[in-house]
């Protein structure tokens, strides 16, 4: 059995979807869905049983999270019934970079994530955590994910601040040399719909393409960057899921591994991707930047990519910008049916 936490939201249900198409069905997925869309992202999924996010916890501290199951679905080998679980990947998390209730973010992004480390670690299950490019903040400091370079790092917001405090705990309790602790970085594709203002630059382009007919960048504040020339480290989905397959695969793959392509691309360029995948003539509207965002937002972020390639003993291959955009348009968002 595998255990996606967040299997309804965006990495989540693309997880799970590329266990489905290796023929894994045997999944438990957890989430707290209330009145979200994010259901939606869960009607092709094929897993076994659905947990809402505090029944799990609260089966996970009192340690008898598949005795619980056996009931409804039977013991390990039973057909068609629960099974040793293999990993456990935690991707559920508030992943708004706007939240300021920091309570919040801690309970669920730094408390939650270590009780749920913790019992994967004392039943020897694979564990995969999802943290953040934003633990990175303005850059300064760089995008090497060597974990001893932890400490120097100053997030921008809470939310990175809450994945960095996980990802400091895990050092300093030695608990990082037996997980997997990946940094995201700027993630788009199919089943990012219900995210609001946090989806990808690469939906909200394409909505406005087909409203208005061109694309608002934001203007830029630094005389080394032109207009709608900022970077980013732009990723697709697919091949996120795919990576977090590829770490389930290897147990000795651990530590704090970045999750980009390596190559930093323009707002510009994505928009080009976009124009070019709709085949509409380039428009780009640039606007002020928003006072709430100016001295938090990041110019450049190019994941180093080193450390995980090593890690799984293999060259990495990735969707690049302009390939990414056109499947997530043409496959997706220019079709009746948006949803992996």
């Amino acid at each position: 059995m595998y255990i996606i936490t967040g299997a309804a939201g965006f990495i989540g249900s693309a997880l799970l979807r590329a266990l489905n198409k290796r023929g894994v069905t045997n999944i438990l997925a957890v989430d707290n869905l209330g009145q979200s869309e994010k259901w939606r992202n869960l009607v092709k999924g094929d897993y076994l049983a659905y947990l809402r996010r505090e029944d799990f916890i609260e089966r996970i501290r009192e340690d008898n999270l598949l005795d619980s199951l056996e009931p409804e679905f039977g013991p390990p080998g039973f057909p068609g019934g629960i099974s040793r679980v293999r990993a456990i990947f935690h991707l559920g998390a508030c992943s708004s970079t706007t939240e300021r209730n920091a309570d919040y973010l801690i309970q669920n992004n730094l408390t939650y994530s270590k009780i749920l480390c913790d019992y994967a670690l004392r039943r020897g299950i694979r564990y995969i955590q999802a943290s953040s490019a934003a633990t990175y903040g303005d850059g300064g400091q760089g995008f090497d994910d060597d974990a001893a370079k932890l400490s120097s790092l100053r997030p921008l917001n809470m939310y990175g601040y809450s994945k960095h405090l996980f990802d400091l705990w895990a050092l300093r309790t030695h608990r990082l040399e037996s997980i997997a602790s990946v940094k995201f970085f700027n993630v788009y594709g199919p089943n990012e719909y219900h995210k609001g203002e946090m989806r990808s630059m690469a939906h909200k382009a394409f909505g406005q393409v087909r409203q208005q007919g061109k694309i608002r960048l934001f203007k830029s504040r630094r005389a080394d960057y032109a207009d709608g020339g900022q970077l980013r480290d732009f990723i697709y989905v697919k091949d996120c899921a795919e990576i977090l397959l590829k770490l389930a695969e290897k147990p000795g793959a651990n530590g704090i591994f970045n999750l980009g392509t390596g190559r930093a691309r323009s707002w510009n360029d994505l928009a080009a991707a976009v124009f070019a995948a709709m085949e509409v003539r380039p428009d780009i509207e640039y606007i002020p930047m928003p006072e709430e965002l100016q001295g938090k937002y990041q110019y450049f972020t190019q994941a180093g990519m080193k450390r995980l390639e090593e890690a799984l003993e293999e060259p990495l291959a990735f969707h690049t910008l302009e390939a990414g955009v056109a499947d997530y348009l043409r496959n997706y968002l220019l079709t009746e049916d948006a949803y992996l």
